[in-house]
């Protein structure tokens, strides 16, 4: 007889599975990001106006977001149908190859107009890639969960985010501290994309030890499949779709405000200089990875739908500030703001993943939950450093934090009409 697969994937083996994999994809999408802050730009965007190459960066950044929902909807209904695991390494391994080759790819200069469309192709598989991983780890930590730890074994792939942006934006200012500026246009942005070759390696092995969760396995055994999950969504969670994806607009738009706007702002608008954005940007991350486990824990006792109304309300506070930190063009100030957003950032981030997935019974819970949380991804950050750019040059950067706050009232909103039936898991 065959041990069933809670006996045979250890509690390490779980939570370490579901890290390595967000932590490696999230690595590849936020190197892509910083680099369309300070490399794409004049490599692969020339312009006289140097605001307009940036915008004209920033659009690529957004197409992930828009192929997304397309990966949700392709590997979750794999996911929900032949299982977890598979799906994983098909996702990593899509994220990966698209990464590696952005490393290879020739400048405007080379081949012209040819190169922003294969970087644009690149960044959509990027999308792809990652709309399958992110709830296929998340379903992977928390199926193997006791109840009343639900939200703590959620957080595990949670933390992949700031841990793949410390190892982004550490390798960038590692680059630029060792290499002239002119190097490190030329060949020197390249060696982040190429060396995340090793660390889809690693993760693709340890994927493929893993086996599937108790519950994938119950709802098989019980002959709970449907047909198309997503069709099903559609039919009977409406409900949970809709005001799921609402709810997680902020913590989108927090976060992308917080790293690619604040970046942007602070290098190109205040004067401080890149290497002083970057070492803003990493020491903010240590309060955003800090609060993670922090807020899981919150939530396992109060509930996550609780936990992330607080969350959200602060964020629509926080919202009211953002001129009085990022209009001086202090540094220490920016600091400040950089660290408080993420911290903000950190206690919505936690439960969330743990929330949207207990909106949804099994069979078709990786579906709903990776659509509902990139769906959230369009609406929240597609273009988030797009109009964040726009409206801070445009009027004045307090609209950035007004632009926040009315995101955090339709997410306040949300979590108070949405559904609250919790599934069995």
């Amino acid at each position: 007889m065959k041990n069933s697969p809670s006996k045979k994937n250890s509690l390490k083996h779980v939570l370490f599975g579901s890290l390595i994999g967000t932590t490696i994809e999230f690595f590849d999408f936020y190197i892509y990001a910083n680099a369309a802050v300070l490399v794409f730009p004049q490599l692969f965007f020339p312009s006289s106006d140097s605001t307009m190459a940036t915008l004209e960066s920033l659009a690529t950044f957004s197409i992930a977001f828009l192929s997304r929902p397309l990966g949700s909807a392709f590997f979750g209904h794999y996911g929900d149908k032949i299982g977890r695991k598979f799906t994983l390494v098909a996702a990593l391994l899509t994220m990966g190859i698209s990464t590696v080759t952005i490393g290879f790819l020739p400048s405007y200069a080379s081949i012209g107009v040819a190169a922003p469309l294969l970087l644009m192709l690149c960044r959509f598989g990027q999308g792809v890639g990652l709309g399958g991983e992110w709830g296929g780890a998340v379903l992977l930590a928390i199926e193997n969960a006791p109840p009343h730890k639900r939200a703590w074994y959620g957080m595990f792939p949670q933390l992949g985010a700031p841990i793949g942006l410390l190892l982004s934006g550490g390798t960038f200012l590692l680059l630029t501290d060792s290499m002239s500026n002119e190097d490190f246009m030329n060949y020197g942005w390249r060696i982040p994309f190429i060396a995340s070759a090793l660390l889809v390696i690693v993760g693709f092995y340890i994927r493929t030890k893993i086996t599937e969760t108790p519950s994938f396995e119950e709802a098989k055994k019980h002959e709970e499949e449907v047909k198309v999950p997503f069709l099903e969504l559609v039919k009977s969670y409406k409900n949970q779709l809709i005001f799921g994806t609402f709810a997680a607009i902020t913590t989108f738009l927090v976060f992308y405000l917080m790293t690619v706007f604040t970046l942007s702002w602070a290098t190109s608008d205040l004067g401080i200089a890149k290497r002083d954005g970057l070492l803003i940007q990493l020491f903010s991350v240590l309060f955003f990875a800090l609060f993670i486990p922090v807020s899981a824990v919150v939530a396992d006792k109060i509930g996550r739908r609780k936990m992330l109304i607080a969350a959200t309300a602060a964020i629509a506070v926080f919202g009211f500030f953002f001129s009085f930190f990022l209009s001086s063009g202090n540094i220490a100030l920016v600091a400040v703001f950089a660290c408080i957003g993420m911290s903000l950032m950190g206690f919505t981030y936690g439960p969330l993943g743990t929330f949207l997935s207990e909106l949804f019974p099994t069979n078709v819970r990786y579906s709903g939950a990776s659509l509902t949380f990139n769906m959230a991804g369009i609406l929240g950050a597609a273009f988030a450093p797009m109009i964040a750019i726009w409206l801070a040059k445009t009027y004045d950067v307090s609209y950035v934090g007004f632009y926040l706050i009315a995101a955090a009232l339709i997410s306040l909103i949300s979590f108070l009409v949405i559904s609250k039936d919790e599934h069995k898991f």
